[in-house]
């Protein structure tokens, strides 16, 4: 495989699609607001634990994957399978902290878009990043990613 091929090809980098649609979410609420967390609920603080779970979920696994000398951006080539830390219980941590902390922006803010832009993201992160990335390993790591796909689940 060549070097300029060495990567999964992903249609948008997932930071960029982290940040675009909670921003779309943001944009939107504020022409057309869409509240959804009940007043009983202390929002800012649920949506803050979750939007912390996240990011502390998404530094673990790039915290193992560093350990494991490999890389995190998706433009660049995988040098190893990583099946230890939170990749022992999925193949997309850093995506699970991401869609985590996207939730807790939603209850934070109380945007019923914010969580609406959810969907989008996820069908990004699924088809546009997560496709692509398997299909790469299994190209790349053939047997190898194989069986640590057939014994760790995608999601949870």
């Amino acid at each position: 495989m060549s070097d300029a091929k060495d990567n999964a090809n992903v249609l948008l980098r997932p930071p960029i699609a982290w940040v675009l649609a909670p921003l779309l979410g943001v944009g939107i609420d504020r022409l057309y607001p869409l509240p959804f967390v009940p007043a009983s609920l202390p929002r800012i603080w649920i949506g803050g634990a979750l939007v912390a779970a996240g990011i502390a979920l998404a530094a673990w696994a790039i915290v193992t994957f560093r350990k494991a000398g490999t890389q995190v951006e998706t433009y660049k080539p995988t040098t190893a399978i990583v099946a230890q830390g939170p990749y022992a219980l999925t193949r997309n941590p850093i995506y699970l902290g991401m869609f985590l902390g996207h939730v807790g922006f939603a209850i934070g803010f109380d945007s019923l878009w914010l969580l609406a832009m959810l969907a989008l993201f996820f069908l990004v992160i699924r088809y546009g990043v997560v496709a692509r990335e398997e299909a790469y390993l299994e190209r790349k790591f053939g047997k190898i990613y194989l069986d640590y796909k057939s014994r760790t689940r995608r999601w949870v």
